[in-house]
């Protein structure tokens, strides 16, 4: 066995150090600061550190439980990233079907990387460009009030500002989902199609018994992936547009651990609701994965 063992590592050896960049980062920076999970079980003071904080075991969970504002928070958590699945996958099939109709591949790169380049632009910029679109005075409510409509606040009106996180979200990332789908129908054998239309089918019957079922196996483990992180709905695109006036029905849990833990210095109460998450992530993880492999064979290990 360590025979066999030395032979591989022998050989293997340059891979192994191409990797120790990335577990010493991953070590730092992901391992390290787990012990600072203890904060959550104390009344944290910065002055004394872990050993003289004060051990206060449960309470800090029991507090955030009892706070209206963060089971809102919750609420809004989940409602956004599961409508940020939904019309993600629907958004991303659709224009990848629509692409594969397409016979010439000149055009239809030409669209895919379109679609496909706000993907890669960061939140920062991308929220100033929806602000200046969607605002009072852009070109959105410019076209609205043309035809005859009131302006719509989608930035900040409570019950619009959610569903401006979904949509936004969907058209910068749906993208990367119509890549993924178009790659799959490239992998159906033509010969079925050739078979269709021996029998008469058309495009859409085609569409309709061959390439939507050979999609199901792919977009049910994209969807099943995806639910294991619905408790990150978007640090990023939620903290560069929101304001106090949509905390209400905007705020998730990760702007509300950030402006909990760090800008009002509660680092104990931050620190619990940050575990909080985590633990319900791992679990929601574990059971996207075992799902995954149940329902499309997919594995890590």
């Amino acid at each position: 066995m360590l025979h066999r063992l030395s032979l591989r590592f022998r050989k293997e050896w340059l891979y192994l150090l191409m990797l120790l960049p990335g577990v010493v980062l991953t070590a730092i920076f992901s391992y390290g600061p787990l012990y600072g999970i203890i904060m959550a079980f104390q009344d944290f003071n910065p002055a004394l550190g872990f050993a003289g904080s004060k051990w206060v075991g449960m309470d800090n969970f029991k507090l955030i439980f009892s706070q209206p504002s963060f089971l809102s928070t919750i609420y809004n958590t989940f409602f956004i990233s599961i409508f940020k699945i939904i019309f993600g996958t629907l958004a991303s099939v659709v224009f990848a079907l629509q692409l594969n109709e397409i016979r010439q591949n000149g055009p239809k790169r030409i669209y895919q990387t379109i679609v496909y380049i706000p993907n890669f632009i960061s939140w920062v910029i991308m929220a100033g460009i929806l602000t200046d679109i969607l605002g009072s005075n852009g070109i959105v409510n410019e076209v609205i009030m043309a035809l005859g409509a009131k302006p719509v606040q989608f930035i900040s009106n409570r019950s619009v500002f959610p569903w401006t996180l979904i949509f936004s979200d969907v058209w910068k990332t749906f993208g990367f989902g119509t890549v993924v789908y178009l790659a799959t129908m490239t992998s159906i054998d033509p010969e079925l199609y050739e078979s269709a239309v021996i029998d008469g089918a058309g495009r859409w019957r085609q569409t309709w018994s061959i390439t939507l079922p050979m999609l199901v196996p792919i977009i049910i483990l994209m969807t099943v992936l995806a639910l294991g992180n619905v408790l990150s709905a978007g640090f990023d695109q939620v903290y560069n547009l929101y304001s106090p006036v949509v905390y209400p029905t905007g705020d998730i849990i990760d702007t509300y651990v950030y402006r909990l833990g760090l800008q009002n210095g509660k680092f104990a109460i931050g620190t619990a609701v940050g575990l909080f998450k985590s633990l319900v992530s791992s679990v929601l993880i574990s059971a996207s994965l075992i799902i995954a492999y149940k329902t499309a064979g997919y594995k890590v290990f």
